[in-house]
């Protein structure tokens, strides 16, 4: 990815704020939330989310409770994969809520706003299923936001 392009993306993303929301967020589950923003790319855009949920470990977590935002701003595109503990847990309804929380702000390309309304959705629903326990609770993932260049 060029460093130009690279530089728009994040104008449209503010990797800290984000950042902030996941490790916000985490405080009141036990559950992992990732959130990985790629450039521009054909294609269908649910395998390479595919792809990022293994690279990032997202199915790593003890509990099997993590939850992956992968966006692709410059095509108003977002999938939103959870692991089978936390799936296991939620209905359809649970996953049409995180989607209906980011579809109106990704429409008006207001995608920082979509991504905190995401991740706030999808913490009540870990915290419901997947309680912080301070004792216990250690944080399995990353919380910074991949671009896919780290390796």
């Amino acid at each position: 990815m060029s460093i130009m392009h690279r530089r728009k993306l994040f104008q449209l993303i503010d990797r800290d704020e984000v950042r902030k929301a996941i490790v916000e967020a985490e405080k009141r589950t036990s559950g992992e939330i990732g959130v990985s923003v790629a450039h521009f790319f054909w294609g269908r855009v649910r395998p390479k989310a595919e792809d990022a949920f293994r690279r990032l470990g997202m199915a790593n977590t003890r509990l099997r409770n993590g939850i992956l935002f992968f966006i692709v701003p410059a095509r108003k595109h977002f999938v939103v994969l959870g692991d089978e503990g936390i799936h296991a847990k939620v209905g359809q309804d649970f996953w049409d809520g995180i989607a209906a929380s980011m579809s109106g702000h990704f429409r008006k390309d207001e995608f920082q706003e979509g991504i905190l309304a995401g991740i706030r959705t999808a913490a009540k629903g870990l915290a419901a299923h997947f309680p912080h326990e301070p004792a216990a609770d250690v944080n399995e993932l990353p919380d910074e936001v991949d671009t896919g260049d780290e390796k």
